[in-house]
Order: structure tokens, then sequence, then C-alpha cells
């Protein structure tokens, strides 16, 4: 019974279901949940970003570190935080350049 599923969503007519697939290997990597709350890093550093706008580029670091390589769920929250990183450079910069001139 070693590497088979007694889940009973896994189940098809009462046989077995394997976990992990030989051809695929990322069939039961999803199995845990996120970090933060389940949610990723990525929505969390989106959220705390606003209190915290420096998480938003650790995020887009790990963004564009490819990171979401370890775990695609999260390249969504990683990807809205470099958005938001980049768009919050661009109105600082703004500001700052209104403030001075």
């Amino acid at each position: 019974m070693f590497g088979y599923s007694t889940d009973a969503m896994n189940q098809r007519e009462g046989d077995y279901v394997p976990i992990r697939d030989a051809e695929n290997i990322q069939l039961g990597m999803f199995d845990k949940p996120l970090p933060c709350f389940g949610c990723g890093i990525g929505w969390f550093s989106f959220l705390l970003g606003f209190v915290f706008p420096l998480m938003w580029y650790f995020s887009a670091i790990l963004y564009f570190g490819k990171y979401y390589n370890k775990d695609p769920r999260e390249r969504s929250g990683l990807a809205a935080c470099a958005i938001v990183a980049i768009l919050f450079t661009i109105a600082a910069v703004i500001a700052l350049l209104v403030y001075l001139l």
C-alpha cells in the first residue's frame, strides 16, 4: 500500500490511485499547502506591501530569480508584486521630480 492514496476523493471505481507517477513527477507536488497562511509568499507580500512597500521589491527579486520554479502556484502572486513594485517606483520618481522641481 506504500505510495497509494487511501483518500475517497482519489479513488476511481474502488481502485487505488497512485499519489506519484513515475512519468509525471509533479503529480503529488501540490499536496502541501502554501506557506504564509496558505496564500503563498507572493500574495502575502502583495498584501503586506501596502503597509511595508519593501516587501514588493523582495517578491520582485524572487520573481525575477525564478523562485516559482519550486512551486508554480507562487507565480501569479510574485508577478503581481513585481508589477506593483515597478508602478510604485515610477510613482515615487514622479512624486520626487514634482517635489524637487
